[in-house]
């Protein structure tokens, strides 16, 4: 008989072949009405599955997160029998839940239209109504082709016919309606609530292929509730909203065209905001001990052979043979490059770690269909860079790093961070003993960074999803709007300076590989620029702002007096546009808020005669008066960046400087 463990620890053993329902229903009756399936040894399977050996067993509610996924996926199988009620001679293939909902393929010669899909969903509430059960059987390929062939469904013999004769092959039924489908499943459909909406009509190549058929595929998404529903729909349209592509084009930042696929073509404001941020980091890592270094941007493919990038990284290089038959690839990268410096004369432990970083441009090629504006391009600019230090270094560079990383990351507001470690992948090089020591201290770390951020930084294990030559860090950021962005990583390496002969000479006298630490804090900068656009809607803060400040002219008797204010703001250090146009104020006040200007500069003859000005806040009706001279000062005070500010707060009052404070300050 076997024994089943519960949540709490209890035992209990019952007859083989008794399923999650009885055990439930034996428990009390309200316990089983409200389950939807179970996890048995952590595995979530169907609550009518018999259970024949010792389990530790689970019941799930709507509410578990575990049950998320079972809801998506049977919307995805009400959704299917909805449309072939509307529409008999329809096909279904596959619908498999996807990231933030699931999708139905579909053959039928009449494409689907947005009015379809809103009867779809009434039909769907009426399945999701009649409240029938999930029931489960098993077929033999035989049966399952036949029954397919004969409701014309060939597509479905076709995936009868891709299952591995050694998986099992379940047919799951919901009333009348039957599919082919691995399962697991809730106990019936009414268990999938009203929280869905389906949300577009794509096309699709069956099973991805463009030489096969094009399907129409309807996407969907649903939830537990409403409320989540609707939060996740608020979210679509403030994802809209905010889309940085829009933005781009509203304030003139960039623009992309087809003869540059997935490169950014940046204009004046855009470039501004750009520098302002590799501005901002060189002060931020030269603070912390990095040197700044440059590579070529083509070498020899023998380099990447050398690196292994060749053989793991190909299909994601550009490639160019020369008249001389020598064969260069753009780099993807800039860890071989940092490697040749480093290797670049002899080295002693005594100089260990060495910095260096590079915000260098790199190239991968990228799916055409994959591209999106900024946030997937071919051409980026990277903020890389490598420590190089001897084994017993590694820990401290290591929480050193960290400590850089999150603190720049809660320059921009992120202040809710998750840090992810991923472990070794199949696919690799370096021994297992390498491996070993990288993942103990990179667990280590976490486990201190754990203790010592608390809430603020959530702690996780990705096994298997490391690099090929290492361990590594994630850094997942959560925008305004709730979204995650992978931004940061930490990457240890054994292995590479191994694999070029880098060595430094040890107190002992003789060589050693160092260890090699690769580190990207913003990551792509073109990216991490989309996602500042997204996050602040475009309204920066004024550090950030490519146009800091736009002075504005009432009456054309300010002119002269407009133009005195805007240079003494620009001696100020602010980056200020003069509008002296003959237009009426509130025109140049809507025009300036679309570009996202975050502070309009109001003069008029009153202003000019008082060398006053009146300051308007992007998103306000208010205007604030005041003198030239405390606008000066009010302003330069909000635009400096933040880390020039805690520089200023850490100042003597003598005057002078720190050290650290004249190093920032001379970049």
């Amino acid at each position: 008989m076997p024994i089943v463990t519960f949540p709490d620890g209890a035992q209990k053993s019952y007859d083989a072949g008794t399923t999650g329902a009885d055990i439930a229903g034996q428990i009390s009756k309200s316990l089983l009405k409200r389950t939807v399936a179970m996890a048995l040894d952590g595995v979530v399977v169907d609550l009518a599955d018999p259970i024949e050996r010792d389990v530790r067993i689970e019941f799930l509610d709507r509410n578990d997160a575990r049950a998320l996924e079972l809801i998506r996926h049977d919307c995805a199988h009400v959704l299917a029998e909805a449309v072939q009620t509307l529409w008999p001679e329809t096909q279904v293939t596959i619908g498999p839940v996807i990231e933030n909902g699931f999708y139905y393929d579909f053959a039928r010669p009449e494409p689907f239209s947005t009015d379809d899909l809103a009867a779809i969903e009434a039909e769907m509430r009426k399945i999701i109504a009649r409240d029938r059960p999930f029931t489960k059987e098993f077929w033999s390929r035989d049966k399952a082709k036949e029954f397919f062939r004969a409701k014309g469904e060939l597509f479905k013999v076709e995936l009868v016919d891709a299952i591995p004769e050694d998986q099992s092959l379940k047919m799951y039924a919901q009333g009348e309606w039957i599919d082919l489908c691995r399962g697991p499943h809730m106990t019936s459909t009414g268990k999938v609530g009203d929280a869905f909406k389906l949300m577009k009509v794509a096309g699709a190549y069956w099973r991805g292929d463009s030489n096969n058929p094009m399907l129409q595929r309807i996407y969907g998404t649903a939830f537990p509730d409403r409320a989540g529903l609707d939060l996740y729909l608020h979210q679509l349209a403030e994802a809209e909203r905010r889309d940085h592509r829009r933005l781009g084009r509203e304030m003139d930042l960039f623009h992309f065209q087809e003869e540059g696929p997935g490169a950014v073509f940046w204009h004046p404001k855009g470039w501004t905001l750009f520098q302002t941020l590799i501005s901002y980091s060189r002060r931020q890592t030269a603070g912390s001990g990095f040197v700044e270094v440059n590579t070529p941007q083509i070498l020899d493919h023998s380099l990447w052979q050398t690196s292994g990038h060749w053989d793991w990284y190909r299909e994601n290089m550009f490639v160019t043979e020369t008249e001389d038959e020598r064969v260069f690839a753009i780099k993807p990268m800039n860890c071989p490059g940092h490697v040749q410096i480093f290797k670049h004369g002899l080295r002693s432990y005594r100089e260990l770690p060495i910095r260096m970083g590079e915000f260098g441009i790199v190239h991968r090629y990228e799916p055409s269909g994959a591209l999106h504006g900024m946030m997937r391009v071919r051409a980026f600019t990277q903020d890389d860079a490598h420590i190089f230090c001897t084994d017993e270094q590694f820990m401290a560079e290591t929480l050193a790093l960290n400590e850089l990383i999150l603190g720049m990351y809660s320059d921009f507001g992120f202040d809710q961070i998750v840090l992810k470690l991923s472990t070794r992948p199949e696919k690799r090089v370096g021994s297992d003993a390498l491996w070993d020591r990288a993942e103990q201290v990179m667990g280590d770390a976490l486990d201190a960074i754990k203790a010592q951020y608390g809430n603020r930084v959530t702690t996780e294990v990705n096994p298997g999803e490391g690099a090929f030559y290492g361990p590594k860090f994630e850094y997942v950021l959560r925008d305004a709007i709730g979204r995650d962005w992978q931004c940061g990583t930490i990457q240890v390496d054994f292995n590479l300076p191994e694999r070029f002969g880098a060595f430094y000479i040890g107190a002992d006298g003789e060589k050693h590989h160092p260890v090699m630490i690769h580190r990207a804090i913003f990551g792509s900068l073109e990216r991490f620029t989309g996602i500042l656009i997204e996050h602040f809607a475009g309204h920066f803060p004024l550090w950030l702002a490519p146009v800091q400040v736009v002075v504005a002219t009432i009456t054309s008797e300010a002119d002269s007096y407009a133009a005195d204010v805007a240079e003494t703001l620009r001696r100020a250090g602010l980056r200020v546009e003069l509008d002296v146009r003959n237009e009426k104020i509130n025109y140049k006040v809507r025009e300036h808020s679309l570009t996202k200007t975050p502070v309009l500069v109001v003069v008029g003859k009153k202003e000019a005669e008082t060398r006053a000005v009146s300051i308007r806040r992007l998103g306000s009706q208010n205007q604030t008066p005041m003198s030239l001279d405390a606008a000066v000062l009010t302003l330069t005070d909000e635009a400096t960046p933040p880390d020039l500010k805690r520089v200023a707060i850490e100042t003597p009052k003598d005057g002078r400087l720190p050290d650290k404070a004249n190093e920032l300050l001379d970049l």
